[in-house]
């Protein structure tokens, strides 16, 4: 008996490739569920950690912070505070480190000891760093004409004496006001975040062309060469402004102070930032590390949001930080200590202080106000402003010269006056009523010298006054057509003393401001280094590093 066979689908060759590619499909669809899964595991992990890092750091409200606008170029001021009460929860630390930092009863409060100023620039990927230094001496928001370092404004402590709001506010009212400088962002590391963020990374290699010491901040190189140092060496060498360097068989003095310390501050950062890109940020471990290192004793103003961080981190992803250009404000030294005369109950004024020079400030400065909008007095004309002038120094006749010099340049004098002088020697501060910044900058670009800027009390009916200092001068009105020289008239600064600054243009120039980074003929300080301190470049990002041949520079790659 036959078996009859069930006949079976005839399936043609296109249904079968029909039914392959659905099937394709499928695990297609199905793995990239799978990846777009892990990649929002991993996005949402990676946005918990970032979150998470934020809100370990420490915010504080900062008075006087300019709003950045839109998409701009910004300002972030980088203040590194020497408290050493703050240091006191760090228990090891701040034992270990009390014989070369100083105890809470023996130092008290904080001051700005390193003040920079980060310019970052979307637009252009650009970034610039420029250290204002501590000692400059600057007029107080506020202390109707006192004048102090700059890194006094931070120090709270000296409210009770001073009567003034000091503290973080105050310091970027300051810098604000006295150098025109809009500030966006207030960030602020201590002594022990620092050793911490050295010791993280291993520690860093310098290579020093010989043997340094400071016995107040313990440094001691003991030999030349490439060496390793940890975060507590590190630390000692970023601190130390009393240097002693070995030459021919005895120790040398570094008499550039405070401002060699931000010239190898610049050079310890570059070698820093080089660690942390090579050996930080690529090891996810050491990143963490790093990160957890820094942000629980960072502080920033409360209005620093995690998106504005973000986004400029996402905006210089690219920019090598050990290749950002560097530069000091210039300044200039003089040969014998402060005296403030106006202020005989100020305890913070004898000593070294460094007051500023123009019109070589102007120039660094206008490198942070680089795509930013903000104040300028291209626009206004000298007869627009009114100006008052106060003869600060006692000199016979320096306040009428001066109004003298400043009706030939077309400004519109309203009146002279006397002023108790200010120091021995003393600055020239152009003072300004509230909303009157761009006319002060205006009248300040036609001086030449030791000139700063500084909201307060002006004479009456004037925007503007000029209050004289030790050493300046006021440019000569341009020559008319066919005469060949310069009107007569231009004034001159005279210091009481007869004393004369390193480095500063002469009390007897009759030129412009242009021509005042000419050396003085006078007198110098007997310390040949500080002469070359005063009359070098040193605030430029291009100076090499010969001329200061013991300072140390990064290893051979």
């Amino acid at each position: 008996m036959a078996v009859e066979s069930t006949p079976t689908p005839d399936l043609s060759r296109a249904a079968v490739r029909a039914r392959r590619r659905r099937r394709r499909r499928r695990r297609v669809l199905a793995g990239l569920s799978i990846v777009v899964a892990l990649c929002l595991v991993v996005a949402g992990g990676a946005l918990a950690y970032v979150v998470y890092r934020y809100h370990q750091i420490h915010k504080v409200g900062v008075g006087h912070l300019v709003d950045p606008s839109g998409a701009g170029a910004e300002n972030i001021l980088l203040v590194g505070d020497n408290t050493r009460c703050g240091l006191k929860k760090y228990t090891q630390f701040y034992q270990q480190e009390q014989a070369h930092v100083g105890s809470c009863s023996e130092v008290g409060g904080g001051r700005s000891d390193v003040v920079m100023i980060l310019h970052l620039d979307p637009s252009t990927h650009s970034a610039a760093l420029v250290s204002i230094p501590r000692d400059l001496w600057l007029p107080m928001p506020g202390g109707k004409g006192l004048e102090l370092r700059v890194d006094d404004a931070l120090n709270s402590s000296e409210t009770p004496y001073l009567h003034l709001p000091f503290g973080r506010s105050l310091l970027v009212q300051t810098i604000e006001q006295d150098l025109g400088i809009p500030i966006n962002h207030y960030v602020e590391l201590n002594f022990y975040t620092f050793e911490q963020v050295v010791n993280t990374l291993g520690g860093v290699n310098l290579d020093f062309p010989t043997e340094l010491k400071d016995a107040y901040s313990g440094l001691r190189i003991t030999h030349r060469g490439c060496q390793h140092l940890n975060g507590a060496q590190a630390l000692a060498l970023v601190r130390a402004r009393h240097v002693y360097y070995y030459s021919n068989g005895q120790w040398l003095y570094d008499s550039t102070g405070d401002l060699g310390r931000i010239k190898r501050n610049h050079i310890f950062l570059r070698v820093l930032a080089t660690e942390v890109e090579h050996h930080g940020l690529s090891n996810p471990f050491t990143a963490n590390a790093l990160v957890g290192s820094i942000l629980p004793d960072l502080t920033v103003d409360s209005g620093f949001t995690l998106s504005d961080m973000v986004s400029l981190a996402m905006s210089f992803r690219h920019v090598n930080p050990g290749t950002i250009p560097t530069a000091t404000l210039p300044v200039i030294i003089w040969d014998h200590p402060y005296q403030d005369l106006s202020n005989p109950s100020n305890y913070q004024a004898p000593g070294e202080v460094v007051f500023p020079f123009q019109p070589n400030d102007q120039s660094v400065l206008a490198t942070l106000r680089g795509g930013m909008p903000g104040v300028s007095y291209s626009g206004i004309s000298p007869s627009s402003v009114q100006v008052g002038v106060l003869n600060g120094t006692g000199t016979p006749g320096q306040g009428a010269a001066t109004a003298q010099s400043l009706h030939a340049l077309g400004y519109e004098v309203v009146g002279t006056g006397q002023a108790t002088p200010g120091g021995d020697p003393s600055e020239t501060v152009v003072r300004y009523a509230p909303g009157y910044q761009a006319q002060a900058e205006k009248v300040m670009s036609d001086i030449a010298g030791e000139v700063v800027m500084g909201e307060g009390g002006t004479m009456p009916g004037s925007q503007v006054t000029v209050l004289t200092g030790s050493d300046f001068a006021v440019a000569s009105p341009p020559a008319t057509s066919g005469s060949g020289t310069a009107p007569s008239g231009t004034a001159t600064g005279t210091s009481s003393t007869g004393s004369q600054p390193s480095g500063q243009p002469g009390s007897s120039s009759s030129s412009s401001p242009t021509a005042a980074s000419s050396p003085a003929s006078g007198a110098l300080s007997s310390s040949s280094q500080l002469q070359n301190l005063a009359n070098s470049d040193l605030w430029s990002p291009n100076h090499s590093n010969q001329q200061f041949w013991w300072d140390p520079t990064a290893c051979p790659s």
